[in-house]
This record gives C-alpha cells, sequence and structure tokens, in this order.
C-alpha cells in the first residue's frame, strides 16, 4: 500500500529556511538586492556608514534608504548586508629606487643645461631606472653617446662652461685603459674645469649587477678577442646571433634590477658624484 500521509515532514532539517540561511554580505555599490518586507528591489547606489543604511534605486529612478542587516536577498538568496570593507591606498614610498628620501608629489624640474653621458644605451637605462626620479627632482638629462672615442669632439660640440656642466660615465675606467688617457685629455683641455669624468672598474655596465641577481655566482671571464656581451650570452647558454639577442639579454638583466641593492657599489658611488657635479654650479 501507498503512504497516505506521504513523507515524514520532521524528516531532515526542518527548521531550515525554504530558500537558505541568510549570510554576510557587503554592500558593494552597484549591487541589485530586493527588502523583504516592502519587495523593493534596486540597484545599491549609496552607504551611510555613520547611519548605518543603504539607499537602493530601482529601474523608475526612485530612491529608498533602508537600514544595513538581515533583511535583503541578493541573487533571490537572503543576506545580511553589512557595509563593504574600506581599501586605503597603498602606502607611498618612502625612498626612491637609488635611496634617496621619496618626494611624494614632486613636479619635474624644467631641464639644466648641464648634462650627463654615458657610453651606451644601456647605460643610460640602468641609470634612468635606479636614478630617474633624482634625475627629474635635479632637472638633469641623460644622453649617451654611443662609445667614448669621440668625447673630446662631444664636449667641443657642447660647449661646457659654468652653467653648463658635463658628467661622463665611461666604463673600464683603469689606469693604464684607453679609457683613461681620454680621461686625462678631457681634464687637461680648457673645459676640462666644467667637465668630471668618472668610471667604474667594470668591462661593461652589464657586469655593474650583482650576478647573483641573475642566478649566477659570478660574470665570466670572456677572452679578449671575443666580443664581450656576446661572449657572455653564450657562455650563460643564451641566444647571441644578432643584436636583437644581445637586446634581449639585457633586458632580461635589467628586469632583474629594481634598486640600488641590486648594484656594485663601484657603481653606486659614480653615478651620485656625478649627479652632484651637473646639479651643481662653479
Amino acid at each position: 500500500m501507498s503512504d497516505r500521509y506521504g513523507t515524514d515532514v520532521l524528516s531532515g532539517d526542518w527548521r531550515k529556511p525554504q530558500r537558505g540561511r541568510a549570510v554576510e554580505a557587503p554592500a558593494d555599490l552597484g549591487s541589485v538586492v530586493e527588502e523583504v518586507t516592502t519587495d523593493w528591489v534596486g540597484e545599491i547606489v549609496a552607504v551611510d556608514r555613520d547611519l548605518h543604511t543603504l539607499t537602493l534605486e530601482d529601474r523608475r529612478g526612485r530612491r529608498r534608504t533602508f537600514p544595513l542587516g538581515p533583511g535583503f536577498l541578493l541573487e533571490g538568496k537572503p543576506v545580511i548586508l553589512t557595509a563593504p570593507v574600506r581599501r586605503s591606498a597603498p602606502a607611498a614610498p618612502t625612498r626612491t629606487a637609488s635611496g634617496s628620501v621619496a618626494v611624494p608629489g614632486a613636479r619635474a624640474r624644467v631641464a639644466r643645461a648641464s648634462r650627463i653621458f654615458v657610453e651606451g644605451r644601456h647605460d643610460a637605462e640602468l641609470v634612468e631606472k635606479v636614478w630617474g626620479d633624482d634625475l627629474r627632482i635635479e632637472g638633469v638629462v641623460v644622453e649617451y653617446l654611443q662609445g667614448v672615442d669621440d668625447l673630446v669632439a662631444h664636449l667641443r660640440d657642447f660647449g661646457p662652461g659654468p652653467e653648463r656642466r658635463v658628467g661622463v660615465l665611461v666604463d673600464h675606467l683603469v689606469p693604464g685603459s684607453k679609457e683613461s688617457r681620454i680621461a686625462a685629455d678631457v681634464a687637461a683641455s680648457p673645459v676640462g674645469r666644467h667637465v668630471l669624468v668618472v668610471g667604474h672598474p667594470f668591462v661593461d655596465v652589464w657586469q655593474a649587477v650583482k650576478p647573483d641577481r641573475i642566478g649566477v655566482a659570478a660574470w665570466p671571464t670572456i677572452p679578449r678577442d671575443v666580443e664581450w656581451k656576446k661572449g657572455v650570452c653564450r657562455h650563460f647558454g643564451w641566444p647571441a646571433d644578432d643584436q636583437a639577442d644581445i637586446a634581449r639579454a639585457w633586458q632580461h638583466i635589467l628586469s632583474r634590477v629594481q634598486s640600488y641593492d641590486d648594484l656594485e657599489p663601484a657603481l653606486l658611488g659614480r653615478v651620485e658624484e656625478l649627479i652632484d657635479f651637473v646639479a651643481s654650479s662653479d
């Protein structure tokens, strides 16, 4: 015989509401909810934390205010609406990538006549990444020369003077090198007092990046008869067939630099010295 009275109504959780139990949900602006006692359906357009209320706007543009809390349906399910969590803005950095004190909201200074010259594009990109904020505050522009062999001619064209100082960053500035002879010639020239040539001991600015930042113990020693950057790439197993391969290798290295702490001290002091020199006047 069939059960004429049906199933046992007391079996299972008979106290559970038909639409489920209410759960807390943030009253996010833009959410569409229904207030169950009035059947008012509308979009949340305002939340007042002090009064603990929210305002709903229906499809005809009419608005009504209700207390935050239980008594709402969101996507057909009961919810207890709460004020959304305030998201604080991320704290402004207190230091620049170079370690200088950050000046939030500072506007870039109009560029000075003075300049910093570096040998190549990679040098310029590295200096910009670490000292860019400092350079803009000081109004100092960095230019690259594509080598220092013609430095004297570049300086002659530029015309250094008391208000047009020039700082020059040179790779591999060690005693007896070609670079050291060029620096000495500049210092002895008529414009020498308005020009400061400094350098680091590395064959290339790549070496100024601490090797552990790219996952190696040390930069390799490359034979003199091998183009240094190509030799480095081949040593690490990176493509080195053309200039595009070299550029990709450099971008990989540069991506590992986030601040002055990723660079060797032998470069840091020299760049700071140049910025101080060109930012002052005779």
